[in-house]
């Protein structure tokens, strides 16, 4: 899902893309890594704070278990 930006009266559209916006109400991160870094949760929270969100999930399908793939980032 494309997301505009506005900052200081200028508009930046499809700024970035949202994997799944679930219920316009929780941001789902998809990747494929070997290992989940800080970089991806901040990167989920960069987005959850610009829309004003209050929560996301980073989901990783890259584990041997989906259980250890999955890190909640709260805004």
């Amino acid at each position: 899902m494309p997301v505009e930006i506005n900052y200081d009266g200028l508009s930046f559209p499809n700024a970035f893309r949202i994997d799944l916006l679930v219920e316009d109400k929780l941001i789902l991160e998809i990747k494929s890594v070997e290992r989940l870094s800080n970089l991806h949760a901040k990167q989920l929270l960069t987005y959850l704070r610009l829309t004003n969100r209050p929560l996301g999930l980073l989901l990783n399908f890259s584990g041997e278990t989906m259980k250890e793939g999955i890190r909640r980032v709260a805004n």
